[in-house]
């Protein structure tokens, strides 16, 4: 029996169903956390042949130790995950101390620095947005020069996950005024790139097979979303455009992405062109049931078994397009949510609950995408 390490098996709570998964397959599934062992989820205990909770999940020490535990009572470890982006350098750590495949420290760089992410683009002949770290207004103001004094930019921390203290910029006042509240980390500034964003995910095997793999557009950037407060919606192709695939496998190679889950987002400019912005060793947020909902199949079950069983091969087929469409919580729209319950009742799946800045978001699935489009214009049209 494959002895299996989660770590974090509590959080975020729909995570709970790659322990279910794991067992499933045949794994002795042990598990790491800091969550009281009563307050786990009913699954995380039935899934796993034990949990270790550590004080403090930010010391690696105490990782170790629960490591050095399972390993001394249950003998060699044969994988260890979190799916969470926050604990990559604890796992890649953890997976280089005891000799377990996957990303190790050495991968560490170049995914988890946009500059790096670049030149590893740029290795693959891809255009990407002009960009520079900056650690000061003088250097800023010199790469405005480089390019002309081009606005608007985007400025964001070199090392960091998602559009946390990420800022649009429009003018050289701007610019001085975001070097006075910024975080005092190295940034990066980038042009602005012109387009919607679209993903290729999936999950690849220990040789950085694409195994599983999906694609999903969304209706404005996260940035945009929440500088300025809009709805936002998101779904499954049913085509994953060609050379967006070919682009997307070539970066799980050059990025080696081995055993576990991928998140790669590119803007898909006005002239048909594939931009990259950044690469996530992750699954794609709350996509774990778009996955399911759009292939009728369990994702979870795809990871274990490749993980546990080395299997590869995976048949599925892209029936639906499947999204999310929010509603924030301090609009007022047109359709009440029981309308749309009642008029939407074929394609409504499930509802989603994220930030608490939303109030709502619909699960939807259909066959084409001109329903799904309708669907989510009728739910986010405000009175």
């Amino acid at each position: 029996m494959r002895n299996v390490v989660y770590i974090s098996p509590h959080f975020p709570l729909n995570f709970k169903y790659f322990l279910v998964a794991l067992k499933k397959m045949g794994a002795r599934v042990l598990a790491i956390g800091d969550e009281a062992y009563e307050m786990l989820a009913p699954e995380v205990k039935e899934s796993a042949t034990e949990y270790y909770r550590v004080c403090d999940m930010h010391n690696i020490n105490e990782l170790s130790e629960a490591c050095d535990h399972f390993q001394q009572k249950y003998g060699e470890l044969f994988s260890l995950d979190s799916h969470i982006e926050y604990w990559l350098n604890a796992e890649a750590q953890l997976r280089e101390w005891y000799n377990i495949d996957g990303l190790k420290p050495i991968d560490m760089f170049k995914i988890k620095h946009k500059s790096a992410m670049k030149e590893v683009y740029r290795s693959l002949g891809l255009r990407v947005a002009e960009g520079e770290v900056v650690n000061s207004l003088e250097e800023a103001l010199n790469f405005m020069k480089k390019i002309k004094g081009k606005f608007p930019i985007v400025a964001k921390p070199d090392s960091g996950v998602g559009c946390a203290s990420t800022y649009k910029i429009y003018s050289y006042s701007e610019l001085i005024e975001t070097f006075q509240v910024k975080p005092n980390v190295p940034y990066i500034l980038e042009e602005f790139i012109v387009g919607k964003i679209v993903t290729f995910d999936g999950i690849a095997d220990n040789d950085s097979n694409v195994i599983f793999r999906a694609s999903h557009l969304f209706s404005d950037g996260l940035l945009n979303v929440v500088n300025n407060n809009l709805d936002v919606s998101w779904y499954s192709l049913r085509d994953i455009p060609p050379e967006l695939e070919e682009i997307g496998r070539k970066c799980v190679k050059a990025f080696n992405v081995k055993r576990r889950f991928f998140h790669m987002e590119f803007f898909w400019t006005p002239d048909n062109l594939f931009v990259p912005l950044e690469v996530n060793m992750r699954p794609p947020g709350g996509a774990l049931e778009l996955f399911n909902f759009a292939h009728d199949i369990d994702v979870c079950d795809v990871w274990a078994d490749m993980i546990v069983n080395n299997n590869y091969y995976v048949e599925y087929e892209k029936k639906f397009y499947a999204g999310f469409v929010s509603r924030k919580s301090h609009y007022n729209y047109e359709l009440s949510h029981e309308e749309i319950m009642v008029r939407y009742s074929d394609f409504i799946v499930g509802l989603a609950h994220f930030p608490k800045a939303y109030a709502k978001y619909y699960v939807v699935r259909t066959k084409d995408v001109d329903k799904m489009n309708e669907i989510t214009l009728e739910i986010q049209k405000k009175c």
